[in-house]
């Protein structure tokens, strides 16, 4: 180890040389290449991640004040878009952001509404394409602070609120940008140096602990793989442990969203308003909407039963993906009555199902017939049957066997089932009379069976 004495003791050349090895030496430290970390390593990164199965999307910001409508026209297209499908210029848009004031936003309940819908993480908006930012940035003044009437750093209190309940918060940032004059055309390259991952340097270190990095934006044509690569490596080198979604890069296959090939930089594939048609060995979630549109828009009731929303989850789960589901909070900082609604329902449905979704794998069979979906659990000591409709007296099984003996329990009814192997083989669990009356089901939309004991029924 050298001394300052051994220092003074070489000549000025060899201090230099010494010098420029030492910050060589720690500038390769700091920018460590984490695109080719091993497997063991990702796994351990995605675990959480995997386990979690269902998080919340939170699509909030200046959109939120026409919520849908400009200059008394309703404005087609999804509500966070309102900027661009309306050709409003930014000095005019630049009013709604004046106008964006939250008063009834609560950190806490929108956390609570999460937790109690059985979700384990919230991705939130700090900067949509608009580029309006839910942060105090130092970069720039359009800002929650500093731009608004409302003087309160969102994210912070987001923060706070999350990590007491044991929520990971996760950021969604659009590398596009149509508030910024540098973010299009040649001084492109000086708004991502300067602005854009300067920004995203604040959010990594100010927050604490960030889950997931979800980009958005990256077909713009100014942005490529390349850079990609370095920011998916800028942002590993601020959060080692992050997670960071496929749209860092240009792998992404259209709003299929599953990566064209490995070379591609990204930890998941992101299937936008879509489930995959069945299983991939690749980390996926399914992005989608609890009516048409991301951010709030007034006009649109075209609203998801809880019924399909339970389906989704349920669906996604047997294929191995997770489930971000989204809410539009309305400029007042209130999510909206139907989605809180239909959030409860889904809550309910986890409180009694919800070790079929959190630390589960896909079984080899993931359906049979349209009504059923099969799931493992990750120690694969158990698996579920997952029936979409009420089965009536039994529930016939082609896909699962189990040995004599075991038990099969409806999750939340608790009393072993009754089974046998009928006459084809197949598996049949038969449902007590008492639930045949809804009333007395332990849940609604879809039933859990709990097989322990299985093997595989169907021959390679």
């Amino acid at each position: 180890m050298f001394t300052i004495k051994k220092l003074l003791k070489l000549n000025r050349s060899g201090v230099t040389c010494l010098l420029l090895f030492m910050l060589v030496s720690c500038n390769q430290a700091q920018k460590r290449d984490y695109l080719n970390e091993s497997g063991e390593i990702f796994d351990q990164r995605m675990k959480w991640w995997r386990d979690a199965g269902f998080g919340m999307f939170i699509h909030w910001g200046a959109y939120a004040v026409p919520a849908g409508v400009y200059k008394g026209e309703e404005i087609a297209g999804i509500g966070e878009w309102i900027m661009d499908k309306a050709q409003i210029p930014v000095q005019e848009y630049e009013e709604f952001a004046r106008r964006f004031n939250p008063v009834k936003f609560d950190a806490k309940e929108w956390v609570r509404i999460a937790k109690d819908a059985g979700m384990k993480y919230i991705v939130i908006t700090s900067k949509h394409h608009d580029g309006f930012c839910l942060w105090h940035t130092e970069l720039t003044d359009y800002n929650i602070i500093d731009y608004t009437p409302y003087d309160r750093d969102i994210l912070k209190e987001l923060s706070k609120a999350c990590k007491n309940a044991d929520i990971k918060l996760c950021f969604y940032h659009s590398i596009m940008d149509w508030h910024h004059p540098d973010a299009k055309g040649d001084n492109f390259p000086d708004y991502r140096e300067n602005y854009l991952k300067p920004q995203l340097k604040e959010l990594l270190t100010g927050y604490g602990d960030i889950g997931v990095l979800w980009f958005d934006g990256e077909w713009i044509e100014e942005w490529t793989e390349e850079q990609g690569k370095d920011m998916y490596n800028y942002v590993r080198n601020l959060q080692p442990d992050i997670i960071i979604n496929n749209r860092v890069g240009k792998g992404r296959k259209g709003m299929q969203g599953m990566n064209k090939g490995s070379e591609y930089a990204g930890d998941f594939g992101t299937p936008e308003q879509s489930i995959l048609e069945g299983k991939s060995d690749l980390d996926w979630e399914s992005c989608m909407t609890m009516n048409d549109t991301w951010g709030f828009k007034k006009h649109d009731h075209n609203w998801k039963s809880s019924k399909m929303l339970i389906h989704n989850l349920v669906d996604i789960a047997a294929k191995g993906g997770n489930y971000l589901l989204n809410v539009g909070p309305t400029s007042e900082g209130m999510i909206p009555g139907p989605s809180v609604e239909r959030l409860s329902e889904m809550g309910d449905w986890m409180n009694v199902n919800s070790e079929v979704i959190y630390n589960t794998i896909p079984f080899e069979f993931y359906k049979e017939g349209e009504n059923i979906r099969f799931i493992k659990s990750k120690s694969e000591e158990f698996i579920y049957a997952v029936a979409l409709e009420w089965p009536g007296e039994t529930l016939k099984l082609e896909s699962v066997k189990a040995d004599e003996g075991t038990d099969v329990i409806l999750l939340g009814y608790e009393i072993p089932l009754k089974w046998e192997t009928d006459s084809d083989d197949n598996f049949v669990i038969r449902l007590p009379v008492e639930l045949q009356e809804q009333e007395n089901r332990p849940c609604k939309y879809a039933w859990v069976f709990r097989i322990e004991g299985w093997k595989n029924g169907k021959m390679e």
